[in-house]
């Protein structure tokens, strides 16, 4: 089947790439500006047998996204849909600009609209679909400093689970990830080890292939039964 993943060229989304390519799935990888990262993305996986192509796009602007997804679908639909792109711009709340809400509301959570809407009655008409929101921990619990990342992530979730009543009779899942503190460069400026492992119960930070691992199950066959569901992948951070 055809997949897109939106972030796809970032840590946690190459990481997923892989994972839906090895499951033998056509795999278009997005990137926003760093086409070019994209696109080594994609010439690595069809260098290991996969097939895969890269697009870049603003999620956020619905004409470019419009268009871009005109060439994704021009020859097969998207059946396998992986909401991935977001970015964070951290403040507490009482010294957050209003550009710092609106930026990350719009890439997580207008952007899932975006490049959701489109491509859902092709869906429907083949009677087959898969979307995986990426969600995070934030948007379960809440975090410091981070209200308007936790605001779009627990509207992604609220999305979800409407999304996935709308569209249970028609042979299309929609689940959420909310992945928890995951390794990465990012994540490793912000949490060194000592303080991951007070914070993780399993002491230390997820792998992306380990949160591939979860999307990949949720598209496969396997999973046809689970929708609406938010499954946490966090080393059993409460």
């Amino acid at each position: 089947m055809r997949a897109l993943v939106t972030g796809g060229s970032g840590a946690l989304g190459q990481a997923i790439c892989d994972a839906l390519a090895q499951a033998g799935h056509e795999v278009w990888v997005h990137a926003n500006r760093n086409l070019a990262q994209a696109e080594a993305v994609a010439a690595r996986i069809v260098a290991a047998g996969g097939a895969a192509r890269a697009i870049a796009f603003d999620v956020t602007d619905a004409d470019a996204t419009h268009a871009a997804l005109a060439r994704v679908t021009d020859d097969a639909p998207v059946q396998i849909l992986v909401n991935n792109a977001g970015i964070h711009d951290d403040a507490p709340m009482a010294g957050m600009t209003q550009r710092q809400w609106r930026s990350v509301i719009d890439v997580s959570l207008n952007g899932f609209f975006n490049v959701t809407q489109p491509l859902l009655l092709p869906m429907i008409r083949t009677r087959r679909g898969r979307i995986v929101n990426i969600a995070s921990v934030a948007g379960v619990t809440g975090n410091r400093g981070q209200v308007n990342y936790a605001a779009a992530k627990a509207g992604l979730i609220g999305a979800t689970k409407s999304l996935s009543l709308e569209l249970a009779s028609r042979g299309i899942t929609v689940n959420a990830v909310a992945p928890g503190i995951i390794a990465s460069p990012m994540a490793g400026d912000a949490f060194p080890p000592e303080r991951i492992k007070q914070l993780v119960p399993a002491q230390r930070a997820g792998e992306p292939g380990e949160v591939a691992a979860m999307v990949a199950y949720l598209v496969s066959d396997a999973a046809a039964y689970v929708t609406g569901q938010v499954l946490s992948i966090n080393g059993g951070l409460a």
